[in-house]
C-alpha cells in the first residue's frame, strides 16, 4: 500500500474532507501560463514589423523554414497558417484522390480525420495500444486494402509512435506515410527527430502547442519532389521559380505570415530548456503514479529516445476504487486545484461521422456507426486522464501539488468510496 507523505498527513490533521466536500484544496494558485512571451520574441516581432515584408518575400519566413527543418533533422520545411492545412497539403502532395483510403488512429484530434475528408478521401480508423495511446501496428495491418494510399501515425501527446513496423509495412504494401507530429516538436525515435521518418510529417503551432504562434503549421520532409508539391499546394498552385500569375494545380493561399514566423524563431532556443523541464517532471510523475494502485503511467513505444511530453496522460482503473467513475475523480482533482480531464472521444463517435450522402458522396458506403475499437473506447471513455499542457512546465512545488492532490483524492476514494458513489448517482 502507498503511504501518505508528510503533506498529506498534515492535511488530514487540519481537514476531514476533500475540497469536493467542503475541505481546503491543495492548491489555490494557477500553474505556469502558456504560451509565454519573452524579450527575444518581442525583439523578433519588432524587427519584422519595421524591417521586413509581412508576408510573401519576408526573409523572416525563410529563416524560420531553414531553422525548423534543421531542428527537426529534415531537409525541407514548408510553413503554413495551421496544422490542419498542413495535413491537407501533405495528403494532396502525397497523391491522395477521391475514393482513396487513409488509415489513422481513432484516438486523435479531429483535424487528422477532417484533413482526409477535405482531400475527398475516406478515413479508416485504427485502434490504439492501451499502454502507449498510439496507433496499434497489428490492427493497422488488418485495415489495409487495395484502396489504401496513406497511413497517418499520430504521435499522441508528443510521444512517438513505434515507427519501424509501420514503415516496414508501408514499404511492403507501397503505401505512403505522413506523420502527424502536431504535438511532437523535438521528439526523437532512434535518436532521429520525428516528422521526416516517412515521406513527410506535419506540426502545429496552435496556442497550446509546445511551440506556439497562436496559429500556424509546418510540413517537413527529406523528399525533394514532395516538398515541391507541398509548396505548390500551399501557394495557390504556383511552382517554385514560376511566374507569380501562373498556376499549375488547385492550391490555396495557406502560407504562414512573417509575424507568426517571428514569434516562432526565438522558441527554437527556448524549447530546448522547456523540453528538459518536461523530461524531469514526466519522470517524477511517472515514478509517483506507478506506486498508486489503480493508476498507471503511459509507456513509451519501443525505440523512442525522447518524448516531447506535450500532454501528461495516465490511466485510471475504476475497479481499484469500488467502481467510482473516472468523471468523479476529475471533479475531485479539479476541486483540489489540479485540472484533469478526459481528452478526445473516439473519432467515429463524433457527429461528423453520421455522414451526409449529399455532402460527402465518397463516404456514402461507409458505416461508421457499426465500428467499435476496444482499446480506443476503453482509454477514451473510461481510463484516460489528461493533465493540461502547462502542468509539465511547473517547478518542484507545482509538481508536488499535483502529486499531493492525486494522493489525497485516491486515498480518500479508497477509504470513503460511498461518498463518491453517492455523488456519481446524482
Amino acid at each position: 500500500m502507498f503511504n501518505f507523505n508528510y503533506k498529506i498527513l498534515l492535511s488530514y490533521l487540519y481537514m476531514s474532507e476533500l475540497a469536493l466536500f467542503g475541505g481546503k484544496p491543495i492548491r489555490t494558485t494557477s500553474f505556469p501560463t502558456w504560451p509565454k512571451s519573452s524579450s527575444a520574441i518581442k525583439r523578433s516581432l519588432i524587427h519584422t514589423l519595421e524591417h521586413e515584408q509581412w508576408g510573401v518575400g519576408s526573409s523572416t519566413i525563410d529563416q524560420f523554414n531553414n531553422a525548423f527543418s534543421e531542428f527537426q533533422d529534415a531537409k525541407h520545411c514548408i510553413s503554413l497558417h495551421s496544422g490542419t492545412s498542413a495535413l491537407w497539403v501533405a495528403l494532396k502532395a502525397a497523391g491522395v484522390e477521391q475514393g482513396d483510403e487513409v488509415i489513422l488512429p481513432a484516438y486523435t484530434f479531429i483535424a487528422t480525420a477532417t484533413a482526409v475528408i477535405l482531400s475527398n478521401a475516406i478515413p479508416i480508423f485504427c485502434d490504439i495500444e492501451t499502454e502507449t495511446g498510439n496507433i496499434d501496428p497489428e490492427d493497422l495491418r488488418t485495415k489495409i486494402s487495395e484502396r489504401t494510399k496513406v497511413i497517418i501515425p499520430v504521435h499522441v501527446a508528443g510521444s512517438p509512435v513505434d515507427m519501424n513496423p509501420i514503415l516496414k509495412l508501408a514499404e511492403e504494401k507501397r503505401i505512403k506515410v505522413i506523420e502527424d507530429a502536431a504535438q511532437a516538436h523535438g521528439a526523437t525515435y532512434n535518436d532521429i527527430k520525428v516528422g521526416a521518418l516517412g515521406l513527410g510529417g506535419i506540426f502545429s503551432f496552435q496556442t497550446s502547442k509546445n511551440m506556439s504562434s497562436g496559429e500556424g503549421g509546418a510540413i517537413v520532409t527529406n523528399d525533394d519532389d514532395f516538398a515541391d508539391a507541398c509548396f505548390s499546394y500551399h501557394n495557390c498552385g504556383r511552382l517554385r521559380n514560376s511566374a507569380w500569375y501562373e498556376h499549375h494545380r488547385l492550391g490555396s493561399n495557406l502560407r504562414m505570415s512573417a509575424f507568426n514566423a517571428a514569434v516562432l524563431i526565438p522558441q527554437l532556443d527556448s524549447i530546448k530548456s522547456d523540453m528538459d523541464v518536461r523530461d524531469i517532471n514526466r519522470e517524477k510523475l511517472d515514478n509517483f503514479i506507478s506506486k498508486i494502485d489503480g493508476l498507471e503511467p503511459m509507456k513509451l513505444c519501443d525505440n523512442v529516445s525522447r518524448s516531447a511530453n506535450h500532454i501528461y496522460m495516465f490511466r485510471y482503473d475504476e475497479t481499484y476504487f469500488d467502481n467510482i467513475p473516472r468523471e468523479i475523480f476529475f471533479k475531485a482533482m479539479q476541486s483540489e486545484g489540479v485540472f484533469t480531464y478526459k481528452g478526445w472521444s473516439p473519432l467515429y463517435r463524433e457527429p461528423l461521422f453520421i455522414t451526409n450522402e449529399n455532402e460527402y458522396p465518397w463516404l456514402r458506403d461507409k458505416d461508421y456507426s457499426s465500428l467499435s475499437l476496444t482499446s480506443t473506447e476503453l482509454f477514451a471513455e473510461k481510463q484516460g486522464v489528461w493533465l493540461r499542457q502547462n502542468h509539465l512546465l511547473g517547478n518542484e512545488s507545482d509538481i508536488h501539488d499535483i502529486q499531493n492532490a492525486i494522493e489525497k483524492v485516491t486515498n480518500y476514494m479508497k477509504s470513503e468510496p460511498k461518498a463518491f458513489l453517492d455523488l456519481a448517482k446524482k
